[in-house]
């Protein structure tokens, strides 16, 4: 899953409710250009039907696409570092996520750590948050699939496959070889800078709550982000849905630091994955497609969300919705009850993101009203 796409509204500005969902900035699609990050997922596609191994081919597949995403995000003025760093992230958060597995209570402390390193990272430049969100979002999706070490070991080299080949690709039709080739001899240098970063921030941390400016931190986020994530990751454990690590991945994708932006993301995912469902389930219910046909519409529709990212938050969920039903029914999961769940579980973690927020204000103006009451008589 690719982060979320910018309102188009100027910085500072605020925002208004549903714009997420009636506002459409179509000056922003980037559907030709986004033509070459769909050969990477087709050849993943491509080579698992051929091998008989469609499930394979997914996953290698899911790399790729959202490794695709990581082209329209930037670190120090590089597109392919993104793209570089979350390929090594997904590969380790994978790995990770099939070895806990959602039948360990672990994964919800695990889901609660991420959560909350996810929200301290929102105060660097954005092409590292979003790194760090797909780590998340890979997590939770792997966490769906508990297995052996050797089975977590495959399911990581196959998103590392997708991601490179889509780095690869990316490289050599953008012509940007040479930077690719310099980016790679220097990521050791890369990792040292990250670990004086989480040093730094780490203190950084440690000296707000010292001063007591929590407020002025990414503390409280990062706090109530990890605090959603291990009370929606426990709902989808108990709830023993096999789709279930939608309820936290809606949560955390929608929970944002204000509720204006929460309401917006939230109202925007469920109105557009609720029509992506009904729409995808009518497709299969009447196509009955062969595996090659579901090959081609998670392609289309991979397309359609690459290209509409940053045009409206709804029509995005709509596509990105198509995708991931048309991507798995290649597995033998039946299309419509993919929908199904994939509706049911985003509208309930998104009404859980909600309902998170408006406690928070809430408290919040408890606090204020005690404190201007506690003033007043003073006075």
């Amino acid at each position: 899953m690719p982060s979320s796409p910018t309102s188009g509204r100027p910085h500072g500005v605020p925002a208004e409710y549903f714009t997420d969902s009636y506002v459409f900035n179509w000056r922003n699609q980037t559907f030709r250009a986004d033509l070459i990050l769909i050969l990477p997922i087709a050849v993943c596609l491509g080579t698992g039907l051929w091998l008989h191994h469609p499930a394979a081919g997914m996953i290698a597949a899911s790399g790729a696409m959202t490794v695709g995403f990581g082209a329209k995000q930037s670190i120090d003025e590089s597109r392919l570092l993104p793209m570089l760093f979350v390929t090594l992230g997904m590969a380790f958060a994978a790995f990770l996520g099939v070895v806990i597995g959602h039948t360990n209570f672990f994964l919800v402390a695990m889901a609660a750590l991420w959560g909350f390193g996810y929200g301290m990272l929102t105060t660097r430049e954005a092409g590292y948050s979003w790194v760090g969100q797909q780590c998340v979002i890979t997590f939770l999706v792997a966490s769906a699939f508990p297995a052996s070490v050797e089975a977590a070991g495959d399911r990581a080299l196959l998103i590392f496959a997708g991601g490179a080949l889509q780095i690869l690709s990316s490289a050599i039709l953008l012509r940007a070889y040479g930077e690719l080739g310099t980016h790679l001899a220097s990521l050791a240098r890369y990792i040292r800078e990250e670990e004086v970063a989480l040093q730094a921030a780490v203190l950084e941390t440690a000296q707000s709550v010292k001063q007591r400016k929590i407020l002025n931190s990414a503390l409280p986020y990062s706090l109530l982000l990890a605090i959603t994530l291990g009370v929606t990751t426990e709902i989808y454990r108990q709830l023993q849905f096999p789709t279930g690590y939608w309820i936290p991945m809606t949560a955390f994708l929608v929970l944002k630091p204000g509720v204006t932006d929460t309401v917006n993301r939230a109202v925007a995912r469920v109105l557009g994955t609720l029509a992506g469902a009904i729409l995808v389930s009518f497709c299969i219910a009447h196509l009955n497609p062969s595996p090659v046909v579901l090959a081609s519409f998670t392609l289309l529709f991979a397309w359609l969300s690459y290209g509409t990212l940053n045009v409206n938050y709804a029509l995005f969920s709509v596509f990105i919705t198509g995708y991931i039903v048309f991507l798995l029914s290649l597995a033998d999961v039946p299309g419509p009850v993919i929908a199904q769940r994939r509706a049911l579980c985003t509208a309930l973690g998104g009404s859980i993101a909600l309902i998170v927020r408006l406690v928070v204000i809430s408290r919040r103006l408890s606090l204020w009203k005690r404190a201007a009451a506690s003033v007043h008589q003073r006075v």
